[in-house]
């Protein structure tokens, strides 16, 4: 892939020593209020979110290459990063449930320019896809991608996309079922997002296996989609659609399986660039901060979050540089 000076400077803004992009994310807001609020038994409240994700940041950032954040509650914590890179979401949070097809939205008085004005070394968008839905309604995502691949090019800035998949047919995406189906909308993605009309710079996935139904996994609970080795070939298969580099999202498993995931995707032996790891590093500790408030979090952050993240940059040793990847 070829590269322009200031998408070079971008990525290097936000990776390690080893060109690895070992990121932390705390770009949530709609779940996080949800979740802060579920723990309290009260309303959480926007000054929650903001000092949560200062914490978090404040404390990881000393671990990490860079932290992904949302401008609409996250700026303050941005103040907090020791140094490191940032990347800001361009996305509003969540997808309007009652119109078909996920459809996605962009925050309403941003931009890629003010972003950037903002200190951001790279821009996030999150989408919701999957190959196999409606043509009209992947027509639309396609379109609305090409506009951000464009911007970005505009203001030569580097693109970060990540897309969650889901059932186009309604199913249960925790069940047995869709597990089967993950490993071909994972690579389908990739597939697409790869074409250079979007402009996307790093893609942003997940884990194309459900590790609680890979058989002979500590993540398994009993019901098996794939055996290990057929585990190990979807990783092959979705890595071998794309040239693009490539991080995997830990996608609010725990930190435990994450690094189990991480482990079987070194062993499959495919060249993934590193992680956007959020949850699996602090998810633990929102019932900490809803009820015993921001110095026992920090507290809980600055051991097990520090474990946490821990455990994720030994995983990551087995990550490749993204630098073969590109050329300026």
């Amino acid at each position: 892939m070829k590269i322009t000076p200031g998408k070079l400077a971008g990525l290097k803004a936000v990776s390690n020593a080893r060109n690895v992009i070992a990121a932390a994310a705390m770009d949530q807001r709609g779940s996080l209020q949800k979740s802060l609020a579920k723990e309290r038994g009260a309303e959480a409240t926007g000054h929650d979110l903001e000092v949560f994700k200062t914490l978090v940041t404040d404390v990881l950032t000393r671990h990490a290459s860079a932290i992904l954040l949302d401008p609409e509650f996250g700026l303050p914590a941005a103040q907090h990063r020791n140094g490191k890179g940032l990347l800001l979401a361009y996305e509003k949070t969540g997808y309007d449930a009652n119109t078909p097809g996920r459809l996605p939205d962009l925050l309403d008085v941003w931009s890629v320019r003010r972003l950037a004005e903002a200190g951001a070394d790279c821009i996030k968008i999150l989408l919701y896809y999957t190959p196999f839905d409606k043509p009209a309604v992947n027509e639309l995502k396609h379109a609305w991608i090409e506009r951000i691949g464009d911007e970005c090019r505009a203001h030569d800035i580097p693109f970060f996309l990540e897309f969650v998949g889901y059932d186009a047919e309604g199913g249960d995406e925790k069940s047995v079922e869709y597990a089967r189906k993950k490993p071909s909308i994972v690579a389908g993605a990739m597939q697409e997002f790869s074409k250079p009309r979007y402009g996307v710079d790093v893609l942003k996935v997940e884990v194309p296996i459900v590790m609680e139904y890979v058989a002979g996994t500590k993540a398994c609970k009993g019901q098996a989609a794939y055996t290990r080795a057929e585990a190990l070939e979807h990783f092959r298969a979705a890595a071998a659609t794309t040239t693009l580099p490539f991080i995997y999202l830990s996608a609010g498993v725990s930190n435990p399986v994450f690094i189990e995931t991480l482990e079987l995707a070194v062993e499959s032996g495919v060249s993934f660039n590193g992680v956007l790891c959020g949850r699996a590093t602090w998810k633990d500790g929102i019932a900490i901060y809803a009820k015993q408030g921001a110095d026992a979090f920090r507290k809980w952050l600055e051991t097990t979050g520090v474990e946490n993240i821990e455990n994720v940059n030994r995983a990551l040793e087995g990550a490749s540089p993204w630098t073969p990847k590109v050329s300026v």
